[in-house]
């Protein structure tokens, strides 16, 4: 019997040329025996421009919707998702050789529900750049994403866009927080609040720098969004931490 791992992929028009690239980072993927991947991609939008770049792969599920932003298009794509776990991989993003393997490794420790790694900035001239306050490898233990959270001006301590979770616990979260953006960080600090998860200190992704993407947006660094999104993420995160629900231990 093969088990499967979901790769969620939100995309919208002015990203789907970067999806082969996307694509061809998953399939050099190898996972252990008994595991395939599912890539479920999901465009946030209704038009022409996706399907020119995705490959003829039997693995490949390809859903369009009414635009709403990537938590949207994410937390539909879960409709498709058959893997026990599901994995986020922007359409602008690569994996690196082995990243799957790894997770499947953390999410399979004792009490694990989820997992996240090292990132790399894939520049517009192919250099690329780290992080240098990576947290050390192993458990990341119930509530201390909210600590650091709070203690280091709303940033959390590892990067939500290599999560790979519990297809049931995401679910039972409500799936990506319903956010113009910074709805992934949302999702990551509630699997945090009811839940231990792992840090792979190898190098998972690489993630691009352009000038299309979202982030990009003046709206996103805007005082009064901004603010809005970061206390809705705090406040879900501390009523979990609150009704003391845990999952995995």
């Amino acid at each position: 019997m093969t088990n499967f791992i979901s790769i969620i992929t939100a995309v919208h028009a002015p990203a789907a040329h970067h999806l082969g690239d996307a694509y061809r980072s998953l399939a050099a993927q190898k996972l252990p025996d008994g595991w395939d991947w599912q890539w479920v991609v999901q465009e946030d939008g209704e038009t022409d421009a996706v399907v020119p770049h995705l490959p003829d792969d039997p693995r490949l599920s390809f859903g369009q919707g009414r635009h709403g932003r990537a938590g949207v298009a994410r937390t539909l794509a879960l409709s498709r998702a058959a893997g026990k776990y599901v994995k986020v991989l922007d359409a602008d993003d690569q994996l690196t050789p082995g990243a799957l393997a790894r997770d499947l490794v953390a999410l399979t420790q004792p009490g694990v529900s989820w997992s996240t790694s090292r990132v790399l900035d894939l520049l517009p001239d192919g250099s690329t750049v780290g992080f240098d306050q990576d947290p050390p490898e192993g458990p990341i233990q119930r509530g201390e994403v909210l600590e650091h959270w709070r203690a280091h001006a709303y940033r959390a301590p590892v990067h939500p866009a290599t999560l790979a979770a519990s297809r049931e616990l995401v679910l039972a979260l409500g799936g990506w927080m319903a956010l113009p953006a910074s709805e992934d960080t949302g999702l990551l600090m509630a699997l945090n609040a009811v839940s231990t998860g792992w840090f792979t200190v190898e190098t998972g992704l690489l993630y691009r720098k352009w000038s299309g993407q979202v982030t990009n947006d003046l709206a996103h660094t805007h005082s009064g969004e901004r603010d809005a999104r970061i206390s809705v993420i705090t406040a879900r995160a501390e009523a979990l931490m609150a009704m003391d629900w845990r999952v995995g231990n």
